[in-house]
């Protein structure tokens, strides 16, 4: 079975790391290793400061927390984006995309209002966003640049690592992001007063509770077991792993009708920072063979719209999207052959099964819907080979 999803990332080494720790409940609130992965995000992208949540989502509220009013943010996004905005007391506006998944720059300029405090950007698949010219646009409405670096840890544009441009970035190490811990995330500025409206509601939260950490402690070790036997039964042992509470699903059922689970925001727990900085160690070793699987793609697809980064950029590809017509028939038939490629985002605001009368109030651009009706993406994880990203070749070639 081949999928995108799924604790992707996962080796050998991470699963005796995760074992490890699973019986080391002593370690998995409070310890070194939080403060450690701060160090080095700060490190590694030169800031001044970094805090790190339980998730991206927390992360994201914090931000939001801190800076008020309007947020325009990108539609072609999930709503795990456009929740936390909300959750915090902010406004989400969504403005439209360009053919390259990333912000239109001139629809950004029509959503800018009186009430506008910041823009959002979110370098999709890993693909860095036009982010000089968003820049410019920020500096002349004097507006805050936050930027979403979700799927872009380690991209970089005209030489600088996306992270690096913004007033303010965050990063996720969800369970398919670039680096995973299944849940975590981190918040990164060079803005002392964000960083203490910052550092004051990181203090504020509690550590999630010890079920909800063994939850993704365990995720690692259940998916090493489980897919194998995926096509044999394994999804339906996955599904009533979740449905007990034995194992976390990556978007709660409330966040699909824009509501928060109880475990946001939180801090993040010391066993996820021990898994994320295993990880976060691996990361250029990642990246490189993500640009190798991307470049297979690259060469040998007929017949799909490619993606076209900005010419000064390095994307790292955490997807590989590609443009179909059939996009949606070639998911569904890849899918019974178990072969699970992605399907962000198959709705302008994913998942695609995102109740969207809870979101009726947004304006969804016209071009994040043609996009979300013609987009696929494949997996360039580490656990897939150059002989399996071939084979997927070889299929959605005689599909297209």
């Amino acid at each position: 079975m081949i999928s995108i999803s799924l604790s992707p990332n996962v080796e050998k080494d991470d699963r005796r790391l995760a074992l490890k720790t699973l019986f080391s409940p002593f370690s998995w609130k409070k310890g070194k290793a939080i403060g450690e992965l701060e160090n080095d995000f700060r490190e590694y992208l030169e800031v001044s400061h970094a805090f790190a949540f339980n998730s991206g989502r927390s992360s994201l509220m914090a931000i939001s927390n801190a800076i008020g009013g309007e947020i325009i943010l990108q539609s072609f996004t999930c709503n795990a984006t456009i929740n936390p905005v909300r959750w915090s007391g902010s406004v989400p506006v969504l403005a439209d995309v360009d053919d390259n998944y990333n912000m239109d720059v001139d629809d950004l300029k029509r959503k800018i209002t009186k009430n506008t405090k910041a823009v959002m950007v979110q370098h999709t698949f890993g693909l860095p966003a036009r982010i000089d010219e968003i820049k410019q646009v920020c500096r002349e409405n004097n507006l805050l640049l936050i930027e979403d670096c979700a799927h872009s840890l380690g991209a970089d544009y005209g030489g600088q690592k996306v992270g690096a441009f913004g007033d303010i970035s965050f990063f996720s190490f969800s369970r398919d992001k670039v680096i995973s811990s299944v849940y975590g995330g981190l918040v990164t500025t060079n803005n002392q007063e964000l960083a203490q409206k910052i550092k004051k509601y990181q203090h504020s939260l509690e550590y999630p509770g010890f079920w909800w950490i063994n939850q993704q402690v365990t995720h690692p070790l259940a998916l090493a077991w489980i897919m194998p036997i995926y096509s044999f039964g394994g999804k339906y042992i996955l599904r009533a792993f979740q449905l007990s509470r034995i194992l976390s699903k990556a978007v709660h059922y409330k966040e699909k009708r824009g509501e928060k689970p109880s475990y946001f925001p939180k801090k993040m727990p010391n066993a996820l920072a021990i898994l994320a900085r295993h990880q976060f160690k691996k990361l250029e070793y990642f990246n490189n063979h993500r640009r190798k699987i991307a470049k297979i793609y690259t060469e040998k697809l007929i017949g799909f719209k490619l993606p076209e980064a900005p010419t000064q950029s390095n994307p790292i590809y955490l997807r590989f999207p590609v443009r179909h017509k059939k996009a949606h028939q070639i998911i569904m038939d890849l899918r019974k052959e178990n072969i699970l490629i992605g399907d962000w985002y198959t709705s302008p605001i994913a998942p695609g099964d995102t109740k969207m009368e809870y979101f009726k109030d947004l304006d969804i651009p016209k071009n994040s819907q043609k996009l979300a009706q013609t987009t696929l993406n494949l997996p360039t994880h580490i656990n897939i080979s150059e002989e399996i990203a071939n084979l997927i070749v070889g299929k959605i070639n005689r599909m297209a």
